[in-house]
């Protein structure tokens, strides 16, 4: 099949294998089929929204069907998405390992583009696409390959570990990826004393703390993160002093300081599902709030709301058109992937 290639490594398929656009009306008794579905997330999903979310829901669902497809949904989609139509969900070390063992013949990454990329690197045969080109990230807009290959020469012979919230070209310069999740334990299975950790700082320090090894830091920073400050922490215990506040490693290291627990996305879901706090506050992307909240009806949530405005691009509506126009393929670089596949895969090698 022809494709439209991008300088951006995204491409649209050419005019072939376009399937209707499906009939989107809300009728009731589409009304009475979505029923069970919509009490998945009616506490986080209003009765107002539903009917225009419902017909499209049903199409999604059904042209993945068609097209042997999953979606990849991240902690970071709106509730519509995250429930409704993710197949498989989570943070990007739990979708990066579906990806590795999926039967799909088509990928659609509910996430950024970095993540659409990590799918693709690990299943270069099939097809991978993305709703939206224009979901990209800072952390990995931050670094470059060459910028890898700077470190190195600065610090020779001392291992790099990358953040999967990058490039598959910065990938491909790296001895190993990791997570938020797995950081800790990928930087203590190399047993060396020594290593260049990328690109996010903050990430970076919160490791250096739980670890003996020397970590050299690059200055990226997530913009939804980093924007968070211990005044704020401070501020709602404040008015609550039982409120329970977990952070996700990648803010500053004094909001870190400030919260009860921190981890990943997966390890903060995990943490409210065990202890069931009363009231808690996710020190994270605001819509991660809302889907844990439709799965805790005994916990309040209390949202400092910073949104992702790269993760806010991906859409029912444009998850949609993706699956009726098989449009936005992302591509990499076979000699790319290849040496980038060895990074990512000895990752998920050591956290299975």
């Amino acid at each position: 099949m022809a494709t439209v290639q991008s300088e951006t490594g995204v491409s649209a398929l050419k005019g072939r294998n376009v399937l209707p656009m499906p009939d989107l009306k809300f009728t009731p008794e589409l009304a009475r089929e979505m029923e069970p579905l919509y009490a998945r997330v009616s506490k986080v999903v209003t009765p107002l929204e539903w009917p225009q979310f419902a017909p499209i829901i049903k199409a999604i669902n059904e042209l993945k069907k068609q097209r042997n497809a999953v979606i990849l949904a991240h902690n970071y989609m709106t509730p519509e998405i995250f429930h409704c139509v993710g197949d498989f969900r989570g943070d990007s070390l739990q979708l990066a390992k579906e990806a590795a063992r999926t039967d799909a013949d088509v990928i659609v990454q509910a996430g950024v583009h970095f993540m659409a990329e990590t799918s693709k690197i690990l299943n270069p045969d099939k097809t991978v696409l993305i709703p939206d080109l224009r979901a990209g990230c800072s952390l990995a807009s931050s670094i470059t390959a060459e910028d890898v290959r700077m470190l190195r020469e600065a610090y020779p012979g001392v291992p790099v570990v990358t953040y999967v919230n990058t490039s598959a070209e910065v990938k491909a310069e790296s001895d190993i990826c990791c997570t938020s999740a797995n950081a800790v334990k990928v930087v203590e299975s190399l047993g060396v004393p020594r290593v260049i950790m990328i690109p996010d700082e903050y990430l970076a320090k919160y490791v250096q703390t739980k670890t003996n090894v020397e970590i050299i830091t690059w200055k990226g920073h997530c913009e939804v993160h980093e924007r968070f400050t211990a005044e704020e922490l401070e501020a709602f215990r404040a008015a609550d002093p039982a409120v329970k506040i977990i952070a996700h490693p990648e803010c500053p290291p004094d909001v870190i300081a400030a919260a009860d627990f921190t981890g990943s996305t997966s390890g903060m879901i995990d943490w409210v599902k065990k202890n069931k706090p009363a009231k808690v506050v996710l020190v994270t992307e605001c819509s991660m709030s809302s889907n844990v909240a439709a799965e805790a009806p005994e916990t309040e949530f209390i949202r400092p709301c910073n949104l992702c405005p790269h993760m806010k691009r991906i859409t029912l509506q444009n998850i949609l058109e993706t699956l009726v126009y098989m449009r936005h393929e992302v591509t990499v670089d076979p000699l790319v992937a290849e040496r980038a596949r060895r990074a990512v895969e000895r990752m998920i090698n050591l956290t299975n």
